[in-house]
């Protein structure tokens, strides 16, 4: 997963140093997603490029001033390429390093300018300057790119392009992009004929030869102050502002060309995240697979790519408004951006639970036209990655107790592996907080091409997954920063277990389980309200646990997903080992690593496998188990009765809901570990907020 983003101004003068802050500020938004190194390209004054007679031409010079070697001295603002391994920060620092040295103007205005910027999280190649972005065509940078995704092809392109005389700098899979583009480009302009090649045309020519998933911005002294971007399989956003416009205000406009021909001042953004655009407009588009979006003159012209049509069409799209503050990106009073989600999971979960819980009903409007097919469905098959599939996890039993549907889980890699049987009669439901998950995408390909319903769980509006499925909800959590899913994972529980009361609401049989479950969602957020006091308690436990190198966690039923779903904070934030383990199972195994130095925490809650948990405990502690017993308030001494556990005590809520609380001390433990152990909380080693290579 990289980001990408971009910035032009029309017809304002802007100083080349605001434009630099423009694009920083832009990644810094990104950052968060957690990234090893990062680029910018912006334009300078100097001149100097070797071109062919035809692109003298296009400059305005006669041909016969061209030399026999058919090549030429143009002057055009030659861009300047900024790249640096490490956080944002380093790359500000070396960029203004450079200026200095480079005795750069920072104040020098353009009425008109494109730059690009990139944060990598690294796929192909070392965290490195040559491996950053933007990648280059060449030494005198005829085009840049800037790419989120994967390039499955690169290696026979880059044999290829080796052939044609191209020489490789980095080892990265993007390098083969724009030096494709610079081949296509100086293949149309070989030769006599009088016939010029547009930016658009380059672009697409490029788009034909490449295979895999991307997001991809160009720019190029060639087609100066334009942007071109495309995309195939992973996000990408344009953000459209006119400078008379108020940031909050809604637009009137609905086509974007309409906006954009208008000739008014206007700045225009590309973003791989929402976070980066809300601070300048709320007017976006989410732009679809196989478009490409020109940017020239202050206008946005937007074609549909397709492998047999020469000339793609052009298209009309409609801008959306975003539903999102400037607040939400902030961490506002808390130390880090994961502290503060897991406090804000009262509101989050309230806002998840806004306008859908009617009195004693549920209404789900995104499934109001397909909720009697999934009545009627032959399985129902939960897909998803980590924290996403753990949520799935956590509603199956609920959903099976109130559908009579049999309800299976899958690992949307493991499924791909599988080729997994999937049928029209089955309901797939997608599960993903950004809704751009490779492999969740990949299986949800794979379950539209067999036929299924596909339902799809996102916290993400304008995600691919949104736009993919046949129905879905939003889980409305608000944008969620930190990599470590918190306040995602509560608000996903609690929209499948409203998924499951709609899909149960015809049957007479559980009406009143299901009016008990709505009178539980409704009092949850005063709970998880009272469950955050147990802050400095978990603080304590971390400092306990501080030098531990391993940690288990078993829990059963219900709590299987929160066993898992804890022993997975733990690991991806505190970098320390921990497992998930189902109860159930420890006798088959895991038993054996029990002894008096490792910690062991039980979650042992009022459900219907409490009774199994006692003699988990009973047994650990014939073993001289280290034990935390999470218990229902009033419980530690029938949950540790046979010898002293440490204890966490929680609220007693309804068993299905019991994992939405169970699971906060874990993720408050598993902060204040990596806090404690000096870790970076929000950007965890070598993970990044949404994965979307393969």
């Amino acid at each position: 997963m990289c980001g990408i983003f971009a910035y032009l101004n029309y017809n304002v003068a802007r100083e080349r140093g605001y434009i630099a802050e423009v694009l920083f500020n832009g990644l810094r938004r990104l950052e968060y997603r957690g990234y090893d190194s990062a680029g910018i390209a912006i334009d300078s004054n100097r001149s100097g490029f070797v071109g062919t007679s035809k692109t003298a031409e296009s400059a305005g010079i006669d041909r016969n001033e061209v030399s026999k070697s058919n090549s030429i001295s143009i002057p055009y603002n030659h861009p300047l390429v900024f790249r640096q391994e490490g956080k944002i920060d380093s790359l500000v620092g070396s960029f203004y390093e450079e200026v200095e040295s480079l005795n750069l103007n920072l104040e020098e205005q353009y009425s008109i300018h494109a730059g690009i910027a990139h944060t990598r999280w690294a796929t192909h190649g070392v965290p490195s300057p040559k491996n950053s972005h933007p990648q280059s065509s060449g030494v005198e940078d005829e085009f840049l790119v800037v790419h989120n995704g994967i390039i499955t092809n690169y290696e026979v392109l880059k044999e290829t392009l080796i052939r044609q005389g191209f020489t490789f700098e980095s080892d990265t899979d993007t390098e083969v992009i724009p030096k494709l583009a610079k081949f296509v480009f100086d293949k149309a302009h070989d030769g006599d004929g009088d016939q010029t090649v547009t930016f658009s045309q380059v672009v697409i020519e490029v788009m034909r030869q490449l295979e895999g998933a991307y997001a991809l911005i160009f720019k190029s002294p060639h087609y100066p102050n334009e942007l071109i971007a495309c995309k195939r399989g992973s996000i990408l956003l344009l953000g459209v502002k006119e400078l008379t416009e108020d940031v909050t205000t809604r637009s009137l406009f609905h086509d974007v060309k309409t906006l954009t021909r208008n000739g008014k001042p206007k700045e225009l953004f590309f973003s791989s995240d929402l976070c980066a655009l809300v601070e300048h407009t709320k007017n976006y588009l989410a732009i679809e697979d196989n478009e490409v979006v020109h940017l020239k003159d202050g206008c946005v012209s937007i074609f549909k790519f397709d492998y047999v049509t020469e000339k793609p069409a052009s298209i009309q799209r409609a801008l959306s408004f975003l539903e999102m503050e400037v607040e939400q990106i902030k961490k506002g009073n808390y130390d880090h951006f994961m502290q503060k989600e897991i406090h804000e999971q009262p509101q989050s979960l309230t806002t998840t639970m806004r306008g859908r819980l009617k009195g004693k009903s549920v209404i789900l409007g995104g499934l109001k036209d397909d909720i009697k097919t999934i009545r009627h469905s032959r399985r129902i098959i939960f897909i998803g990655c980590g924290t996403s599939y753990n949520a799935a996890l956590a509603a199956r039993p609920f959903l099976e107790e109130l559908s009579g549907i049999p309800v299976t889980m899958e690992i949307a890699s493991d499924l791909l592996d599988r080729q997994g049987p999937v049928y029209r009669e089955d309901t797939a439901v997608f599960v993903s907080q950004s809704g751009e998950t490779a492999d969740t995408l990949l299986a949800l390909d794979y379950a539209l091409e067999n036929g299924a319903l596909c339902v799809g769980i996102t916290n993400t509006v304008s995600s691919t997954l949104a736009r993919k499925t046949h129905c879905g909800v939003h889980i409305n959590a608000g944008c969620e920063i930190g990599v470590a899913s918190t306040k995602a994972y509560t608000s996903q529980i609690v929209v499948m277990i409203m998924l499951a009361l709609d899909i149960g609401d015809d049957k007479v049989s559980t009406k009143q389980r299901r009016e008990t479950i709505i009178d539980g969602l409704y009092n949850l957020p005063n709970i998880v309200r009272e469950v955050l006091k147990l802050d400095t308690a978990m603080k304590d436990l971390a400092e306990s646990l501080m030098d531990e190198k391993s940690l288990l966690v078993f829990g059963r039923g219900y709590n299987y997903a929160t066993a898992l779903e804890g022993a997975l904070k733990v690991k991806e934030v505190a970098l320390t080992h921990s497992e998930g383990l189902l109860a159930g199972e420890m006798k088959h195994g895991p038993l054996a690593l029990v002894d008096e130095t490792l910690p062991v925490i039980v979650i042992a809650t009022r459900d219907g496998c409490f009774s199994k948990q006692q003699s988990v405990i009973q047994q650990l502690h014939a073993r001289k188990g280290r034990l935390i017993v999470m218990c229902s308030q009033g419980d530690v001494s029938l949950a540790c009765s046979t010898g002293f556990c440490r204890s966490i005590e929680v609220p007693q809520v309804e068993d299905c809901l019991q994992t939405v609380i169970n699971i906060i001390p874990l993720q408050l433990l598993s902060y204040h570990l990596t806090v404690l152990r000096g870790y970076d909380v929000d950007q965890p080693r070598n993970l990044a907020k949404s994965v979307t290579t393969q």
